[in-house]
């Protein structure tokens, strides 16, 4: 199949990109298959599949997430390579269709500048520039002002990732996305040394300024906390770009007739994410931050989270421990097939209790070696985006996963229905526990569930083209990982999806 698909300088191509011609054959493979679907059983709900932690245990798990945050155990990940183009959609269509559709949007657009964080930024930068930030609004040179705002002669806001806007207005200055992110892990990630880990994924493009911010405000934020940061930064890395097809599921070819690979989404940074020296890990998206004023709330789930993880986990390995044993014996097996079942949503095989009694104890480590998540789940307010749901699986029984709403077919049977009963939101809250019993790091490209991909259709130099997207980090890339929903009060959600969601009360002053 490669030499009739691939040549001699096109698996030279791959070999130089970091990937194998197996995976590029396996992706167009995809391509042509198609996306596969899951199928939902039903929404997880408050008492199937979700854990409403009662208020007497909130004191127990805080005080086991600060043990292991002690122990230095506790990293934060914060995917933070995507540009915020999208925040500024509608000011980009004002800016391109040469002015407001009215005075009275210009208006509005203007009484709202000061509030915004970056607001004193924009003075400075049309004062340097020669101009009058409230002699522009008074004339009502919108263009301008979104001028600099948006594009290189100001700001440069639209072309620059979340992480380096600024969100937050404080008496003693502002707060860009990447230094709320500092504040936050100083008060749940730090050590008993004062160690803060934390990583952030950006892209390569935005290396740089990503750098340059945290030299300058890194030890600012050391003395305030009284911590000492350990920062990672990684790009997504060009081995995990996926091959783009034809409309005939054939390799696509630019013009100078080689080989064209796009990014591979967000599911791209379990590499990342696999990469990282880790053990308890919180995963959050840049965006998702309030102000101090908020944060009491947002780090005492993030510490229940962590405390259940962390509980969760000393059961589950002390399962393992006793099951590594050659001469476990059925109360042994008994008591790990009920933890499985019970605590764990595992679906044992069919017959699994008639097996020898060896046979179900190498199941069981095989169903319980795994790495484990507890995800926070919001109530359903209507925000787009996944869910905690039961899946139904390819040989019987269900799994708890959190699905996207491109991963539905809602025209087969009462898929639509189902999914529109869901309770409860994903709001990328999650803790990973990515090692196993005996200490050692998994290797989490084997929890992958690979069919499930995203494929959408692009253009490239004005051709139609199929792009693929790797199964997403918390949707098909966590598929086999063992997963526990929790609900979390809807305050810890705060994302900033348009520039208007800035001015949302909680990022407000």
């Amino acid at each position: 199949m490669a030499d009739k698909i691939l040549s001699a300088s096109d698996i030279e191509h791959i070999r130089a990109r970091g990937t194998t011609q197996e995976k590029v054959l396996r992706q167009i493979d995809l391509c042509r298959l198609g996306a596969v679907t899951v199928t939902l059983d039903r929404p997880a709900t408050v008492g199937d599949g979700i854990i409403r932690v009662a208020d007497v245990e909130r004191e127990s798990l805080v005080a086991l997430h600060d043990e292991a945050a002690r122990a230095g155990r506790c990293l934060k990940f914060v995917p933070a390579s995507g540009a915020a183009t999208r925040m500024f959609k509608e000011w980009h269509s004002v800016f391109n269709r040469g002015g407001f559709e009215s005075s009275k949007a210009f208006e509005v657009f203007a009484a709202s500048l000061p509030r915004y964080a970056f607001y004193g930024d924009l003075d400075a930068a049309l004062c340097g520039a020669g101009h009058d930030l409230g002699d522009l609004v008074g004339q009502g040179r919108g263009l301008d002002l979104l001028d600099f705002i948006l594009n290189d002669k100001g700001l440069h806001y639209a072309w620059k990732p979340k992480a380096l806007l600024k969100f937050h207005q404080y008496d003693d200055g502002s707060r860009t996305a990447l230094e709320e992110h500092l504040v936050e892990a100083a008060l749940y990630a730090k050590d008993g040394n004062g160690l803060c880990r934390i990583h952030f994924t950006v892209s390569e493009e935005h290396l740089e300024p990503v750098k340059g911010l945290l030299g300058r405000v890194t030890g600012l934020y050391e003395k305030r906390f009284g911590v000492r940061f350990e920062i990672g930064l990684s790009i997504q890395s060009e081995s995990t770009d996926t091959i783009a097809v034809d409309l005939e599921n054939r390799p696509f070819r630019d013009r100078d007739g080689r080989l064209l690979f796009r990014p591979g989404g967000h599911g791209s940074l379990l590499y990342n994410l696999d990469g990282i020296d880790g053990d308890i890990v919180f995963i959050k998206n840049i965006d998702n931050i309030v102000p101090d004023r908020l944060k009491d709330t947002t780090v005492l789930y993030k510490k229940i989270l962590g405390g259940y993880l962390v509980g969760l986990q000393r059961e589950l390995f002390g399962h393992l421990r006793a099951l590594s044993e050659r001469s476990a014996g059925e109360s042994v097996i008994g008591a790990a097939a009920r933890f499985a079942t019970d605590r764990l949503s595992c679906a044992l095989p069919p017959g699994f209790e008639g097996r020898p009694l060896e046979e179900r104890r190498q199941v069981l480590i095989g169903q319980l070696n795994r790495p484990l998540r507890v995800c926070g789940m919001v109530k359903n307010e209507g925000e787009p985006g996944g869910g905690p749901f039961w899946v139904a699986g390819k040989n019987g029984g269900c799994s708890l996963q959190i699905v996207e709403e491109v991963q539905v077919d809602k025209s087969r049977g009462n898929q639509a229905a189902l999914w529109a009963s869901s309770t409860h939101f994903n709001p990328v809250d999650l803790v990973c526990g990515i090692r196993d019993f005996r200490g050692r790091k998994f290797d989490l490209e084997r929890f992958v569930d690979a069919e499930q991909v995203f494929i959408s259709m692009k253009s490239h130099e004005g051709c139609d083209i199929k792009a693929l997207e790797l199964p997403g980090l918390w949707n098909g890339s966590m598929a086999h990982w063992h997963t526990v929903f929790v609900e979390v009060p809807v305050e810890t959600f705060n994302p900033v999806k348009t520039i208007e969601d800035l001015l949302r009360p909680t990022h407000l002053p």
